[in-house]
């Protein structure tokens, strides 16, 4: 594959997901790359997973700013200069402002660690073992304005055991992100590229029909 979508990763700590995404773009056809991995705390093992991996990596600590919307304005900016089309959220602990997210419309993915809408925000495995629910998961989004509201790109569920713990049940379910993660990017940028290839070739045949009646 030739052409591939460029992807920024924005990260707060382990860098799990982030792991993921690394070893799923190794791959020739996969139809991403990370260019950039951000990270708003300097200790964050991921950013080492990126250095180790090639990626430029640099750390935007939220602390040196005076508002959210400032830290957000400084990391569009960088993110604009690493010329990525998508931006991946993995573990990255920070809500964005809305200028942000309306700054790169349907642009943002993210993971969450519970079957949405089902237990949006935080402390989810904690709230689904209250709940007594039967089947626990993650989902896959685009992110909005609003908190974990966005559309949907996958889901993959896993069954709530007895003697689950918030632990084990998260555990569980992180290694259903890793999967969905990779697979969700893959599919966005595959229909990325399909649009433009069909621009392209829309702008070809307008181009030929130009030539035909000139």
């Amino acid at each position: 594959m030739s052409e591939k979508i460029k992807v920024a990763v924005l990260i707060s700590g382990n860098g799990t997901n982030l792991q993921a995404l690394i070893d799923a773009c190794i791959a020739p056809n996969y139809p991403a790359e990370i260019v950039l991995v951000v990270s708003n705390k300097a200790n964050a093992k991921g950013i080492k997973r990126a250095r180790e991996a090639g990626i430029a990596a640099r750390i935007i600590d939220h602390t040196n700013f005076s508002s959210r919307e400032e830290f957000d304005s400084e990391l569009s900016i960088i993110l604009s200069n690493s010329q990525c089309k998508l931006v991946c959220l993995a573990g990255f602990m920070r809500i964005l402002s809305e200028s942000f997210v309306n700054t790169w419309p349907n642009s943002i993915l993210n993971i969450h660690p519970s079957l949405l809408p089902s237990f949006p925000g935080t402390k989810t495995h904690e709230r689904a073992l209250e709940a007594g629910v039967k089947f626990s998961g993650c989902t896959l989004h685009f992110v909005t304005a609003e908190l974990d509201a966005g559309p949907i790109i996958g889901q993959a569920a896993v069954p709530v055991l007895d003697n689950d713990t918030p632990k084990t049940l998260a555990n569980r379910v992180l290694i259903e992100e890793h999967k969905l993660y990779a697979l969700g990017l893959e599919l966005v940028a595959n229909k990325i590229l399909k649009n433009k290839e069909a621009d392209l070739h829309r702008e070809q045949s307008t181009v030929s029909k130009s030539l035909i009646n000139f």
